[in-house]
C-alpha cells in the first residue's frame, strides 16, 4: 500500500512516520488484501495546541475511508484516528465481504472519489466593513455521484466519516441524499415522486 505521510507546520520524524506504515500495513493486511493507498496529515491542534491527524485510505475502488483525532501529542492523535477506522471497517467488514454488498458499492468502474476536487477558501482578515449576512464559504467538493441503494449510501457515508452523501437510488434511478442529523440519527432525503395523471374520461 502506498502510504503519503505529511506534516503543515509540523514535523514528522522517522520514528512517527515508521509508527504510521507499520500501524496502517497492519490494518490493511487484517482486513483486506489489497488496499490502494492511504494519507496522513499531521497538523496543529486548536488554538496551535497539540495535534491534529486526518487518514484517508483508499482500499477499493469507490471505498474511501476517513479518520481524525486531536491529541497533546501526534502519536496519540494518530493512534486514536487508525483506532476510528478499524471500528468502521468492524462495523461493516460483513458487508463488505458479502458479494452482493460488495458489487453495489462498486457497481461502477469509476465511482469518482479518487479525482474528488477540493477547494479551500482563506478566511478573509477580519475588517470594520459590514460583510452583510452572507455566510462565508469554508469548503467546495466536487465528487462524482456514485449508484447505490439506501442501506450502501448510510455504508459510505459512516466510513467516511461525513456529514452528507449524495447518490442515485440504485432501485428508483433518482437523486437521493443521506445525512447525518444533530441527534446522530441518519436522514435521508428523496425527492417526491411524480404522479402519473389518468386520462379525462370522454
Amino acid at each position: 500500500m502506498d502510504i503519503r505521510i505529511s506534516g503543515h507546520q509540523v514535523a514528522t520524524g522517522d520514528a512517527l512516520k515508521d509508527h504510521v506504515s507499520d500501524r496502517l500495513q497492519g490494518i490493511a493486511s487484517k482486513h483486506f488484501e489489497r488496499a490502494i493507498s492511504a494519507e496522513v496529515t499531521f497538523g496543529k491542534g486548536p488554538h496551535d495546541v497539540g495535534f491534529r491527524c486526518d487518514i484517508v485510505v483508499h482500499v477499493m475502488k469507490g471505498l474511501v475511508l476517513k479518520g481524525s483525532h486531536q491529541a497533546q501529542e501526534a502519536h496519540p492523535a494518530f493512534d486514536a484516528a487508525a483506532a476510528k477506522i478499524e471500528t468502521q471497517l468492524r462495523r461493516y467488514m460483513r458487508r463488505l465481504k458479502d458479494r452482493h454488498a460488495s458489487e453495489a458499492v462498486a457497481a461502477q468502474e469509476d465511482l469518482g472519489y479518487d479525482n474528488a476536487g477540493y477547494t479551500l477558501f482563506q478566511e478573509p482578515a477580519q475588517s470594520d466593513e459590514d460583510v452583510g449576512d452572507a455566510p462565508l464559504i469554508i469548503a467546495e467538493t466536487r465528487v462524482d455521484i456514485p449508484d447505490a441503494s439506501v442501506s450502501d449510501a448510510v455504508m459510505m457515508l459512516d466510513l467516511r466519516n461525513t456529514a452528507a452523501l449524495m447518490f442515485r437510488n440504485a432501485g428508483t434511478g433518482s437523486y437521493n441524499m443521506v445525512y447525518r442529523r444533530g441527534d446522530g440519527t441518519i436522514g435521508w432525503v428523496e425527492p417526491q415522486r411524480e404522479v402519473a395523471q389518468q386520462p379525462a374520461a370522454g
